[in-house]
């Protein structure tokens, strides 16, 4: 299984494209790939800063063959992109529940899942925003940047390859994974 790209420059908000995509085509398994988000969305209609040079991606696919509850799925999502941002940063990540990862305390990623459902098939989508180059500054909420703990500019391609190569993965296989071991990340 692969998963469709779409590529844009600029959108409203990747979740949002994933969705229209999900309403409008018969893609069952994609990946929405901006270089710019106007309206990037967070947790509880909240917003996400869309600094041009960051990532910003939506994964979106049928839970047809994954056997997960929601819950399990946040924590599968949060075990595949730490996985690969570890690889990067020579600081320990952290989770904090319900959708961010932290570095030092400070945030520097978030991730939205939303569902949806279309002519009984369950829809999972996972908005992903990672600040590479630029964090914003937000009053008595400390972010951070990949770039801080790296001291490398990361290639957002590759990451980007990284994210669709383990999604697949994920999907097709539906492999197992130890959510016991997950928990304690």
């Amino acid at each position: 299984m692969k998963l469709k790209k779409f590529n844009y420059k600029r959108v409203n908000s990747t979740n949002d494209i994933a969705i229209k995509i999900i309403k409008n085509s018969n893609y069952k398994f994609g990946i929405i790939i901006a270089d710019t988000q106007n309206k990037g969305k967070g947790q509880h209609g909240k917003n996400w800063i869309s600094y041009k040079g960051n990532l910003f991606v939506s994964i979106f696919f049928t839970l047809d063959k994954i056997n997960l509850s929601l819950k399990e799925m946040s924590k599968v999502n949060f075990f595949l992109i730490k996985k690969i941002l570890s690889r990067y940063s020579k600081t320990k990540i952290t989770i904090k529940f319900p959708n961010d990862l932290f570095i030092d305390n400070k945030k520097f990623c978030g991730i939205l899942q939303e569902t949806l459902k279309k002519n009984n098939t369950n829809y999972f989508v996972v908005g992903i925003g990672i600040n590479l180059v630029k964090n914003p500054k937000i009053k008595n909420y400390p972010t951070t940047k990949l770039l801080d703990h790296t001291k490398l500019k990361i290639n957002r391609n590759n990451i980007i390859l990284k994210l669709k190569t383990i999604y697949e993965n994920f999907i097709s296989k539906s492999y197992k994974i130890n959510l016991k071991s997950i928990s304690g990340t």
